[in-house]
Order: structure tokens, then C-alpha cells, then sequence
């Protein structure tokens, strides 16, 4: 009689369940079933390194869609690889120095996961209250800074060059996310968190948000910080373009009326996602840069609970995973991972807000996971298409 392993056993249980790697259209052409319900979250359960260990398929990691079964992977466990954060965003994969380095935007630092030995240091302090990170196709480290109001890019010989810090003249309100195009450009968004006392530095006296003077905006900052006044009033979507220095609005508060936050691009860099109040719009993207065709691709809904996202990447596949906000709501909290054609494939749960999330690892299939205070990780069934 021929004995089968556990771990080959549950392979062959993935792939039979979802061969769906490529998309849900593989799935349904199968004829496979919906999935069943998930088990009750356990809000007890322990992440940590000195966890139990968990019974495979992690029954936190759940199959709405059966084509999502093609981009887990079953053996594989969610883990907490640090906590001790305030709240934590910005997660982004440097492939050369095999590390994964997130914000903490409210303490003014970022931090740095080490892949060789799992050790988290601190990267960058301070850090001008950074919120977003990537690395460009130059394996460059390219950060969006509150205090400091800029796009700010990290040469390979240690200086840093300010890639966009006004539009028109004025200064930028405080860049949250930012995402590098392949043809040498970075998009980013622009809303007004930095100008608040927990992520940055409250207006000047006189200013739209301290009219009266009543927050010290200079109290507890470093020399030049806590002197401005707001001088963009509305919240956009913006293109910096290295070699010019020109920045261009890509879209304006008047098609994204709320917060522009999270930004992607799909694999082929024809749509941009761009996440706005908790929702996702996308857009077509011309020969010339224009956006076209602008559309809600999602309103984060699930079950009936609002899992509103701050942060998205888009894997190889055309798939967009999202971090996940419930609130109160326990199990809904995490990600949530979405075809291209905006269906709802699978969850990630997770017992804290998930803000931001990033593929990484030497072979980019490994999720890592900023939720407020921690660092969260799971392997997957794979890559992410950006760089960084």
C-alpha cells in the first residue's frame, strides 16, 4: 500500500479544491461549489512564535470563491512576527537587502524586518512621520512623509533626493501612499492626515485647521516643523516625474470626493486602483497619462460589514488584496483579496485593523501585513507585480 504524506495530501486537496491560480475563471469552468462557511474567529488565538502550532488549512486564511483556492496555500500559517507599534503602515520589500521596512507614522520611525534572521530594528529615525513606502524598478526606497510634506527617494549612495514637494507652488498637504510606473514615475496620493497631532504637526496659528491658535504645532518637533499653513485645500491624486521635476494632478478632489489614500497599478499598468473614503475607484490609463473610464471597482462589503481598506497591492494575476477595516467587527478585520473583475475571492482574518499590506520575500510570495501595533505574514500562491 502506498503512503501519502499529510503535507502531500493537503496539496493535492488545494489543487484538486482550486486550480485557480490564473484567476476564478478556472475554477468555474470546473463547475466547482461555493465554499463552505467559516469557522467561528477565535479572538484568543495566539500568533506569536510560541503559539501552538495550528492545525492546516489555517482556518483563519477562508475561501469565498473557489478560485481563490489557486492563491493560497494550505500548509502555510498566518504568523505575528512583531508587535509593540502604535499604528503601523507602509510595508514595502527591498529584494537586495532581503527586508521588509514598514512606518510607524505616529512615533516618527520606521522599522525593519531582516529575512536572514527575523530580527526588527529601527530603519530610519526619525523618519518625518512617513506613512507609505515602495521601491522603485532602481530597487530605490521611495517614502511619502507627513511632516515633511514630499515624496522623498533614498539614493543608492545614502542621499535623498525630494522627488515632489509642491504642485502649481504650493506645498503638499502630506503624501500617505505612493506607487512607482514603470516608466519612471511616481503616483501618489495627497490628503491632509499630517496636519493632525497624532500623524504629524497641526497648522501654525491661523491656520484653516487651528484658526485660533489653540494646538502648539510646534511643540515636541524638530527644527522647521510645525510652521506651515495648509496652502492646498482639497485632497489629490498626483504624477511626479523624475527627469522633468514636473508633478501633475492625475485626479482631483472633484472625482474623489473623500480622502484619496492606497494607490496601484494592475500588471500591465493600464488601470490604476486608487482607494478613496474606504472604497476602490479604477481607472484606464491612456498612452498619454490621461484617466479615463473611472469606475468603482469595490465598496468593501462583506456580509453585510463594512471592510473598509486603506492600503492594496495587486498580484500577478490582476488580483487586488486589501487590507481590511471592520472596526468592531470581529473576523472581518485583515484582508481581503478581489479579482480583477471586482468579485470578492477570499479573507484573511486577522485580530487587529489591517492598514497596509506588501508582497515580499525572496520569491515575492510571501503577504506581509501591517495591522496597528503588529506584523503579520502568511505565504501565498502568488507574487505581487510591483517592485516594491
Amino acid at each position: 500500500m502506498t503512503t501519502i504524506s499529510r503535507r502531500v495530501l493537503i496539496g493535492r486537496i488545494g489543487a484538486v479544491v482550486g486550480a485557480a491560480a490564473l484567476g476564478p475563471r478556472a475554477a468555474a469552468a470546473q463547475g466547482a461549489q461555493a465554499a463552505p462557511p467559516p469557522s467561528p474567529f477565535d479572538v484568543h488565538r495566539d500568533y506569536g512564535p510560541n503559539a501552538d502550532p495550528v492545525s492546516y488549512p489555517d482556518q483563519d486564511i477562508i475561501t469565498i470563491d473557489p478560485a481563490f483556492n489557486g492563491l493560497r496555500v494550505n500548509n502555510s500559517g498566518i504568523h505575528r512576527l512583531w508587535t509593540g507599534g502604535s499604528w503601523s503602515e507602509g510595508p514595502a520589500w527591498c529584494s537586495q537587502g532581503k527586508y521588509l521596512v514598514w512606518s510607524d507614522v505616529p512615533m516618527g520611525v520606521q522599522r525593519r524586518w531582516i529575512d536572514d534572521d527575523g530580527r526588527v530594528t529601527v530603519f530610519r529615525n526619525p523618519s518625518n512621520n512617513s506613512n507609505g513606502n515602495t521601491f522603485d524598478f532602481q530597487g530605490r526606497q521611495v517614502t511619502c512623509e507627513h511632516t515633511g510634506r514630499r515624496i522623498a527617494r533614498y539614493e543608492h549612495d545614502g542621499s535623498i533626493t525630494a522627488v515632489a514637494e509642491t504642485y502649481m507652488g504650493q506645498r503638499l498637504n502630506s503624501p500617505n501612499d505612493v506607487a512607482a510606473h514603470r516608466d519612471g514615475s511616481y503616483w501618489f496620493t495627497d490628503p491632509a492626515a499630517g496636519f493632525t497631532l497624532y500623524e504629524g504637526a497641526p497648522e501654525v496659528s491661523g491656520g484653516a485647521g487651528n484658526a485660533d491658535g489653540r494646538y502648539n504645532s510646534r511643540a515636541g518637533q524638530v527644527i522647521g516643523v510645525g510652521n506651515a499653513k495648509r496652502e492646498i485645500m482639497t485632497a489629490n491624486v498626483y504624477r511626479a516625474d523624475p527627469q522633468s521635476g514636473r508633478v501633475d494632478m492625475m485626479v482631483s478632489s472633484a472625482n474623489l470626493a473623500g480622502n484619496p489614500n492606497g494607490i496601484a497599478f494592475s500588471p500591465d499598468y493600464r488601470k490604476v486602483f486608487i482607494v478613496n473614503a474606504g472604497n476602490i475607484h479604477g481607472f484606464d490609463i491612456g498612452a498619454d497619462n490621461k484617466l479615463t473610464n473611472q469606475k468603482e471597482f469595490s465598496n468593501m462589503m462583506v456580509d453585510g460589514v463594512r471592510c473598509g481598506t486603506d492600503g492594496i497591492r495587486v498580484d500577478v494575476n490582476g488580483n487586488l488584496w486589501c487590507g481590511s477595516n471592520a472596526g468592531r467587527n470581529l473576523g472581518y478585520s485583515g484582508v481581503t483579496v478581489w479579482a480583477p473583475d471586482g468579485k470578492l475571492l477570499g479573507r484573511i482574518r486577522l485580530p487587529e485593523t489591517c492598514a497596509n499590506l506588501a508582497f515580499g520575500g525572496p520569491k515575492r510570495n510571501r503577504l506581509f501585513m501591517t495591522a496597528a501595533q503588529s506584523l503579520y505574514a502568511v505565504y501565498v500562491n502568488t507574487q505581487g507585480a510591483s517592485p516594491g
